[in-house]
This record gives C-alpha cells, sequence and structure tokens, in this order.
C-alpha cells in the first residue's frame, strides 16, 4: 500500500485545481453580473455553452490521456503545458479588456472554453494517474482522501483571496499552485510504464474502440447516473450560494466565513468518511451523506435576513456532508474500472467521462438556475419578497429533491457487485 507521504505528493495538485474551480465556478458568475452589469439570463447562456462545450470534449482528452500514461514523463510534460494555458486563461477571464455588455460576453466565452480546455486536460490526467495507481479499498479511498483534502485546502485558500485580496493575488498564488502540484507530482508514486509492444497494441485497441467503451458496463452506468443526479443537487447551491447570501441572508460580509467554514468541515471530516468507507463499503457511507446533506439543506427555506447563526449551521453540516460525495464516488470509479478489466489501459476514458458528468452538471445549475430565477422575478440587489422566495426555493429545496432521487438509486443499487 502507498504511504501517506506518496499519497500526498500525488494528491498535491489537487489543491491549485480546486483552488481554480472556485472562482470559475462559484465567484464569476456573481462577480460578472455585480461588477460589470451583466444579465443573469446572458451570462447563464454563456455558461451554459461554454460548460457543454467543455464538457463534451473530455472523453476525448482521456483518450489522449490514456496515450501519455503508457510513459510517465510524457504525461507529466503534457500537464506541464496545460498548468501554463490554465494560469493563463484565469487571468484573461478574470482582467477583461473591455466592458460593454456584448463584448464582455464574447470575451467570456472565448477566455472560458480556453480555460476550461487547460483546466479538464490537467484534470483528466491526475484523475486517470490516481485511478491507475490502483489499489484495494484502503489505497484507492487514501488517494482520492489525499487529492480531494488538498482540494478542499485550495477552496479555502480560493475563497480567502478571491474575496480578500482581490483577484491579482488570486492569480499569482494559482499559478505558483499550479507548479507547485506538478512538481510534486513528479515526485510521487508513478503508475508502471507500459512496454513499446503493448503501448502500440493498446493504441491500435484505442483506434478501434469508440469512446463509449465505459459505458458498456452495467457498473459504470449505474455509478454515471448516481453521480450525475447527486452532481445536480450539489452544483446548484455552489451557483447560487453568493446570491442567496447577499440578498436572503444579507451578509456578505460574511460570505467567506460561510463558505470557508463549509470548506473547513469537509476536508476535517474526509478522514472519517474514509475511515467509514473501509467499514460499510462506499455506496452505504456515501448514501449517508446524502442524507446528512438533505436534512441541512432544507433548513434553508426557513431563513431570512440576519438569520447568520442558522445558515452557520447548515454550512456545518452541509460541508461535513460533502465529505461523502468526495471520497465515496471517487473509489467507486476505482473499483469500476478494475472489475471491468480495463486496468492500466482505459483509466483515462473513465476520468474522461467522469469529468464530462461533472461539468454536465454545472453547466446544467447554471443554464437552468438562473434563467428560472430571472423569470421567477428574483433580480440581483434587489428585495422583492417573491423574487427571495424563488431564490430559497431554487437555492435550497431543489437540491433536496435531486438528493432524495439519488438517495433512492443509491439504496436501490447498494448490492449490486460492481458498486463494492
Amino acid at each position: 500500500m502507498l504511504t501517506h507521504s506518496a499519497s500526498a505528493r500525488y494528491g498535491l495538485l489537487g489543491l491549485p485545481l480546486a483552488f481554480v474551480a472556485m472562482p470559475l465556478y462559484v465567484v464569476l458568475p456573481q462577480h460578472h453580473a455585480q461588477a460589470y452589469g451583466l444579465p443573469l439570463a446572458a451570462l447563464g447562456a454563456v455558461l451554459l455553452f461554454t460548460r457543454l462545450a467543455d464538457a463534451f470534449i473530455d472523453p476525448l482528452l482521456g483518450r489522449w490521456a490514456d496515450r501519455w500514461l503508457a510513459q510517465p514523463q510524457r504525461a507529466l510534460m503534457a500537464a506541464f503545458m496545460a498548468v501554463l494555458a490554465l494560469a493563463l486563461g484565469f487571468v484573461l477571464l478574470f482582467h477583461p479588456p473591455v466592458r460593454q455588455t456584448v463584448p464582455l460576453l464574447a470575451w467570456c466565452a472565448v477566455t472560458l472554453i480556453f480555460t476550461f480546455l487547460a483546466y479538464s486536460l490537467t484534470s483528466v490526467l491526475h484523475l486517470a494517474w490516481g485511478t491507475r495507481l490502483g489499489g484495494d479499498v484502503a489505497q484507492r479511498s487514501r488517494l482520492v482522501a489525499w487529492r480531494e483534502g488538498f482540494g478542499l485546502f485550495g477552496v479555502l485558500l480560493a475563497n480567502v483571496l478571491a474575496t480578500q485580496a482581490g483577484m491579482g493575488w488570486t492569480s499569482a498564488v494559482l499559478t505558483l499552485g499550479l507548479m507547485a502540484g506538478v512538481w510534486a507530482l513528479s515526485k510521487g508514486p508513478r503508475p508502471a510504464p507500459v512496454t513499446r509492444a503493448a503501448s502500440d497494441q493498446a493504441s491500435h485497441a484505442q483506434a478501434t474502440t469508440p469512446l463509449s467503451q465505459p459505458w458498456q458496463g452495467a457498473g459504470f452506468r449505474r455509478l454515471m447516473a448516481l453521480f450525475l443526479v447527486n452532481g445536480v443537487a450539489s452544483a446548484i447551491p455552489a451557483t447560487l450560494v453568493l446570491f442567496f447570501i447577499q440578498d436572503r441572508l444579507r451578509a456578505m460580509d460574511g460570505a467567506p466565513l460561510f463558505l470557508g467554514l463549509y470548506f473547513l468541515m469537509a476536508a476535517l471530516g474526509v478522514p472519517l468518511w474514509v475511515r467509514l468507507i473501509g467499514r460499510i463499503g462506499p455506496m452505504r457511507a456515501w448514501a449517508l451523506g446524502m442524507l446528512l446533506s438533505v436534512l441541512s439543506f432544507v433548513s434553508v427555506l426557513g431563513l431570512g435576513e440576519g438569520d447568520r447563526v442558522g445558515y452557520l449551521v447548515i454550512c456545518l453540516a452541509g460541508g461535513f456532508a460533502l465529505g461523502a460525495d468526495l471520497t465515496a464516488p471517487g473509489t467507486l470509479l476505482t473499483g469500476v474500472v478494475q472489475r471491468a478489466g480495463h486496468t492500466a489501459q482505459a483509466e483515462g476514458a473513465y476520468a474522461g467521462w467522469w469529468q464530462w458528468a461533472t461539468k454536465l452538471n454545472l453547466a446544467l445549475a447554471a443554464g437552468l438556475a438562473l434563467p428560472a430565477l430571472q423569470a421567477l422575478g428574483y433580480t440581483p440587489g434587489t428585495q422583492d419578497p417573491a423574487g427571495l422566495n424563488a431564490l430559497s426555493w431554487v437555492y435550497g429545496g431543489l437540491p433536496c429533491l435531486f438528493k432524495l432521487l439519488a438517495l433512492v438509486a443509491c439504496w436501490r443499487w447498494r448490492h449490486h457487485p460492481a458498486l463494492a
């Protein structure tokens, strides 16, 4: 089994990847709507288009990752080039040279596609690298825990810098973190290189194998269905959290504290979820996390202006539940790859589709929730009662519905052999 030190070297790249995801997926909608006055419907359309475009290239990136991982040194070079592009795209996105609505929307679309592409390539490579390291349930959950644990601290750091220090410092720290992450990956455990003959054989097999190969397994199809439904439930609050804090609670000055404690609680809970996974299995542990998430988010519907303490309790409970979402699915994914007999040959393909599902969830959350809020009468910065009620139901009630659907599926498939 890999040591904690070796697992940490692999996982460190998760910190800057989660760091950049916080501004991209949480801060960007509220920042561009508030700072530049972009209409929610138009911004939601841009986010939907760019995230969908980004999501559908991930399976192809997964195939490239499988080829590069045959020689880990080549995969490292690809990761280095990708993080350089990611840092550049981030700077261009958050420091636009234009301010007029139409040019700014176009600038956002172009820079988002570029940034998402670099982010996706790095994320797919990192996920596939860890999946290829494999191991038993304990090792798989340990690798996932270090990757996601570092990711949570990356989110905490981004939360502080993006809200307190500005996007200039955020961009600089991101660049340094990406460089450090790739360096640590080069010093950590590497997948076994594939011989030239085996690599040529694998390349020929990839050329004749459809991108949909992972979907041929029933275990992967069930896991993805569960991951998609549960992911929509998580993506909607992530898109709307700053709107809720700003207008429903009227406590925008407390946003760093709320978000910080939410992700800190998730980070502190990760070791406990890993231990629970080892005792009762990843599927049952995931189901418990879903149930706790429902119990916390349904309480959002009773909050109003100034209810800081109540929202703080919700953040603590929801953050702890998030730990299950971060550890159980990745552990299940590696197990699915192993049981399908695709070890050391198709981890990138699985990782690509996994990233596709993550992006699809975020795209649907932005493309559906933001226009729906506008149609229901909510306008950022206003105090219309009907609009605020709509915000509460979309932010807190709708995710509970998706979580309950995921919980039913989780219970139904808890004994499936491919999801053990």
